[in-house]
Order: C-alpha cells, then structure tokens, then sequence
C-alpha cells in the first residue's frame, strides 16, 4: 500500500511538472504569435455592410437580373462561391454574405440561428434587394428555413445545398468549457495553419474529382481564421452545439423550395436531403462526382440546379 501511494505521488507530481511545462510552453507560443491575428481590414477589403449593428462582409456578382443570396456553412468563408458566384452572375445580381463568425465579417454574437436569421432579413433589407432567392450551404440550409419561415414575403424561394437544415441535438457546452486558455489559443493557433490537416478535412468533402489544392486554394481558407476575436468567437459557438430547425418548422415553409446534394457527400449522408426534401415538398437534386462541397467540386452543376428555381 505504502509503495502504491508513493508511485500515484510520483505520478501526480509528474503530471503537474508536465502541466506547468506545457502552459509555460503555450504561453511563450502565444506571445511569439500574437501578431499573427489583426482587424479583418487588413485581410479582406470589402465590401462590407453594417447590418444590426455587425459589419458583415460579402462579394458581389453581376449587375442585372433577379437577386440571389448565397450563405454557406460552418467555417465557409463567402469565397467557396467564387466560382458558383460568376456563373450565376450572368444573368442575376448575385450576394455572397460571411455569417460571423466565419469570412471576414465583425465577430460580434451571439453566434446562433436566430441572429444568423436575422442577419441575412438585416442583408436584403439594407441592399433593398426585391424578394431575392436565398441559397443555404450545410449549416446555412438551417439559415434558409429560418429566414423563409419568418418572413416568406421576402424571398421568392429557398435552395439547400448539401444541408437537412436540421438541429443536431445536444449542446456544447461542455466541449466550450474544455477550450481553456492558454492552452485552446495556442491549439486553435497550430490548428488553422495547419495546411496538411486542412487539405486532409477538404479532401474528405470534396467528391470523385481532383481537387485544386494549391497554396493559394489553401490561403483562402486559412486567412479569415486570422481576424481578431476568432479564436474566441469559435468558443461562443461551440456551446451551442449543432444548429439547426425542427421537422416541423420545414413544413412550415411557404416558398418554393429545391434541395441539391452531392452525391458522394460523406459529410452529411444523401438520405437526409432525400428526406428534408419530401417535408418541403421540393424537388431533389443529385450532384454527380460531388461530395460535401459540391460548389467547389461542381459549380456549373450547382449553378444549373440553382437556376432551376430561380427560372420557377
């Protein structure tokens, strides 16, 4: 007994050396990288727009024809439509807006369904967009249902891309009470410029084709984890767990609906589009040779699946 409680002594004085060497550590981490976050400014001009009070950034295509409001999902900055965006652009004045805390926009909360919502009702007031068609990407489906279901009058349709718009259930906080600092700021820090570990979880929701994973392709998704509150604002989120509508909810929508997927989607299985699409009463599109982000893998395919509403 004498020798067991020498050893777990041991192996607790072990640990808080390992514990103080690995905050000194992070500490030291921290200080040697706190330039590395600065004001969104710095890294993405604009434009901007200051809705309730949030500056939210967003890119612009096009400048005749009918409105479309692109959202995209958890961590998707504005710019994975640079290519959808353009193509849409032809023949409609397209708007890809950043939800904060993700793109460029100011990171200001709370981070939750109902201000996303409000944000986008905020977006198409403010730009005096006449009943655009609202677009929603993964998480941002959750934002399309909301938005159409508060107030129908504003849109002429909803598309969701690759998102059930459903909740995942359960909260977070318990994941948001592990980030501790220094520790969680030295972590996110390693993490978001981690290139390898990044084109790994892209590669994973890209689809059959080969992806463009380039420096540049790379830079596009690291820089906006680079604004100043990030770190912090991910943090918020995390308690909030999985976000999203009930079943009930999307049968209250109005509007004319479609729901594209990705066919090779390992993110968030074809099944749950089949399905959010029977409680919409909506027509399903499959998207060939795409997985997760099926924008990127095959915009002009998603260009045509969006179009397919909008000419309704």
């Amino acid at each position: 007994m004498r020798l067991l409680k020498r050893v777990l002594k041991g192996v607790a004085f072990a640990l808080g050396i390992l514990v103080v060497l690995l905050t000194v550590a992070s500490l030291l981490f921290n200080a040697l990288t706190s330039g590395r976050d600065v004001a969104a400014a710095r890294l993405y001009p604009g434009p901007y727009a200051t809705v309730d009070g949030t500056q939210l950034s967003y890119r612009t295509w096009g400048a005749h024809g009918s409105p479309i409001i692109l959202v995209g999902g958890f961590v998707e900055p504005a710019w994975v439509w640079h290519e959808v965006g353009p193509e849409l652009g032809r023949t409609h004045r397209v708007y890809a807006i950043d939800l904060p805390p993700f793109g460029f926009s100011q990171r200001r909360g709370p981070y939750t369904l109902d201000r996303w919502t409000q944000l986008t009702l905020g977006f198409e007031r403010h730009l005096h967009l006449k009943r655009p068609l609202l677009v929603g990407h993964s998480l941002g489906a959750a934002v399309a249902v909301s938005a159409a279901v508060r107030s129908p009058r504003s849109f002429a349709g909803i598309v969701l891309l690759d998102g059930d718009a459903l909740s995942g259930g359960g909260g977070g906080a318990w994941l948001s009470n592990l980030l501790v600092p220094p520790w969680y700021t030295s972590l996110y820090r390693i993490v978001t410029d981690w290139d390898w570990l990044l084109r790994r979880a892209l590669r994973g929701a890209w689809g059959t084709a080969s992806p463009p994973f380039n420096g540049a392709f790379i830079e596009h998704w690291e820089r906006p984890f680079r604004v100043s509150g990030t770190a912090a604002a991910y943090a918020s989120l995390f308690s909030h767990g999985i976000q999203g509508v009930s079943a009930s909810t999307i049968r209250q929508v109005t509007v004319p609906a479609l729901v594209a997927w990705g066919a090779h989607d390992s993110v968030d299985p074809v099944d749950a589009g089949r399905r959010t699409a029977r409680l919409l009463h909506a027509h399903f599109v499959e998207i060939q040779g795409a997985g997760h982000l099926s924008m990127l893998a095959r915009p002009r395919d998603v260009t045509h699946a969006i179009e397919l509403l909008s000419r309704a």
